[in-house]
């Protein structure tokens, strides 16, 4: 049973306003319709005016996302702890690492309840290092008093709880970030299109791009002839991005189509008769996958964590080995021998288990439970 709020105010915390605005509108939707306020404390950027749209109070945090600076990440901490004591809000919600980790440091400080998402552990924890324990420690400084923490896949929460960074009563579990089954819902695909793999996600090698440019060489130069399109945002350069002059160069060799990146992603997909994405970055649960299968899609991905929670192999999509180039071309090779109707049952299972599974309304009574278990009484 969820409690009377009471017009409580609630704050979420998260590393841009892109999260805000297209990965937790519902759960803000279904927070304001319990009776709860919400204010958003993000990096300022080109979302501001979208998340105020919702009807929400946006703060500005300065915060750099992938940076390494401990004086920066300490004045990330000091604009966390300014802005909870101005609010004081009933509750915190943290998403992404350094709000998880700043923003819970702050909050506790202050008194505040807060409930962790940890949304996938991304490139540090691909590998043991000095990174890696580091992190770890700070996720253990920051989370040890947070009143709830949750995970998308078991294997995150297994490793937090086996590193003593988290209790096993403090963890939950949720269906990644959820899915509007409304909004993502089955569309007809173009008639006459050629067979169409879609890559989606932010180009980062760690998520696999390499290897579908390689898995499309492959099956181009085998005469197939399927279309394949990259759909994604282009990260500040780093080690980890892929290079704008790589995609440049692959578009020019024939090999794929860059699509660019979009806030709604409806109509690349539904121009896609397979998702694929060969990701073998630690994932939380990727929202394309959901995404994807709510909309009828199968999908092709690795058999790693968060991946594997989203496609059931051979029932809703197919699961390959992460970083072999044989088995993503075997499993492309494979859907695309389907017959019209073996794929299109493919679809019709991956849509039933995002209804069973991952809708969004599973995520939102978690959160509301959370907050009525501990922001209302304090704890």
């Amino acid at each position: 049973m969820v409690a009377a709020c009471d017009g409580a105010l609630v704050a979420l915390a998260a590393n841009d306003g892109w999260n805000i605005v297209n990965y937790r509108a519902g759960l803000i939707r279904a927070l304001q319709a319990a009776g709860y306020r919400i204010a958003v404390l993000a990096p300022p950027g080109p979302h501001d005016q979208a998340i105020r749209d919702l009807g929400i109070s946006f703060f500005p945090i300065p915060l750099a996302p992938r940076g390494r600076s401990p004086v920066a990440d300490l004045r990330t901490f000091a604009a966390y702890l300014r802005t909870l004591r101005r609010l004081r809000p009933a509750a915190l919600l943290g998403f992404t690492a350094k709000p998880n980790i700043y923003g819970s440091l702050a909050a506790h400080w202050l008194g505040i309840p807060v409930v962790n998402n940890i949304s996938g552990l991304g490139a540090v924890f691909a590998s043991d290092g000095p990174l890696n324990r580091l992190v770890t420690g700070l996720y253990r400084l920051s989370l040890g008093r947070s009143a709830k923490v949750f995970f998308q896949n078991p294997d995150d929460r297994a490793l937090f709880e086996a590193r003593g960074v988290v209790r096993r009563g403090q963890a939950g579990l949720l269906p990644g970030s959820g899915v509007d089954l409304e909004r993502f819902a089955p569309r007809p695909r173009p008639a006459g299109d050629p067979f169409t793999f879609l890559f989606a996600a932010r180009l980062l090698w760690d998520k696999g791009l390499g290897e579908f440019v390689e898995a499309a060489r492959r099956l181009r130069a085998q005469g197939t002839g399927a279309r394949f399109q990259v759909l994604g945002m282009i990260e500040p350069a780093s080690g980890a991005a892929v290079p704008r002059a790589a995609l440049a160069q692959w578009e020019s060799e024939g090999i794929l189509e860059y699509l660019g990146s979009t806030d709604d992603v409806r109509g690349p997909f539904a121009a896609a008769d397979c998702l694929v994405l060969p990701s073998y970055y630690r994932e939380g649960t990727p929202r394309v996958l959901l995404e994807a299968a709510a909309m009828g899609i199968p999908s092709i991905t690795t058999d790693t964590p968060g991946c594997r929670e989203a496609v059931d192999d051979g029932v809703t999509g197919m699961l390959c080995e992460p970083r072999s180039i044989d088995a993503l071309v075997s499993s492309m090779e494979r859907i695309i021998a389907m017959s019209a109707a073996q794929r299109s049952q493919l679809g019709k299972a991956a849509r039933a288990k995002m209804e069973r599974e991952f809708r969004e309304e599973l995520v939102h009574r978690a959160y509301l439970e959370a907050l009525s278990q501990h922001a209302l009484r304090g704890d």
